[in-house]
């Protein structure tokens, strides 16, 4: 069938780690709207690697979950494309990282007219809460609720680029606060890669590559005691590769 009005889109896959209660539905808090990421961890909390997402109202798949995104303008590239549906639509400003992750053009991706979409990996640090409309949350990308069209898709290619850069540059500092201690920076690395990692061999490797850098700070103790936590930042802010051939992998 000719498609004689294609219509190109960007969608923007937009990450945050965020803390979730455990006691209640994936991605909402008792409150039915989406968890907390910039106060300190309690009990009862999971922390899970999240997605923004707004649900449609219309159809075509109407209650179905769209990652955020739209129509590419005459006088605008892609990334300005992205930038500007994300500001405007669900009041995310705050990105830490905005990289191209791949171009989606199955001719029956979605209904006609026909639409080819350039997707993105948006990054958003753990302190930034943006002011989200009504039928936007973050829901864990280990339990997406229904996805529009090809989005779900779109999310976990999103995350399998993320996950491989954690392992080869230093895109963590994206996701990361400001400062921190070695302790927050583990659970952003597990809730990322979907798996543990170990907090001494995490610091061993990072400062190795000269990606961390001690503030001289240190962390108040927490209720338990001991002895107070360092606290570090990253070397840089922006987006560099610290070992081409490095890879993170899960525990044995």
């Amino acid at each position: 069938m000719p498609h004689g009005n294609t219509i190109h889109e960007s969608l923007t896959a937009v990450f945050q780690v965020r803390d979730f209660p455990s006691d209640t539905p994936a991605g909402q808090d008792a409150a039915g709207r989406s968890g907390t990421s910039n106060r300190p961890r309690k009990a009862g909390q999971r922390t899970e690697l999240a997605v923004l997402l707004w649900q449609r109202a219309l159809d075509p798949q109407a209650g179905s979950w769209s990652l955020p995104g739209g129509r590419l303008r005459d006088d605008e590239d892609l990334d300005t494309s992205a930038r500007r549906q994300l500001a405007e639509k669900v009041d995310v400003q705050e990105l830490s990282h905005l990289e191209q992750l791949s171009v989606f053009s199955a001719p029956d991706r979605v209904p006609a007219p026909r639409r080819i979409a350039s997707a993105y990996l948006g990054l958003v640090p753990l302190t930034a809460d943006p002011q989200l409309p009504p039928d936007t949350a973050w829901h864990p990308v280990t339990d997406l609720p229904r996805m529009s069209f090809d989005h779900g898709v779109v999310v976990e290619h999103a995350r399998t680029r993320l996950a491989a850069k954690l392992s080869y540059t230093n895109i963590a500092f994206a996701l990361a606060p400001d400062s921190f201690t070695m302790s927050t920076l583990r659970e952003i690395y597990r809730a990322a890669l979907g798996y543990d990692v170990d907090t001494t061999n995490l610091q061993r490797v990072l400062s190795r590559r000269k990606v961390l850098t001690p503030t001289g700070a240190t962390a108040a103790p927490g209720r338990a005691g001991g002895r107070p936590a360092a606290v570090y930042r990253f070397t840089d802010s922006e987006l560099r590769v610290t070992d081409e051939f490095a890879a993170l992998r899960p525990p044995t």
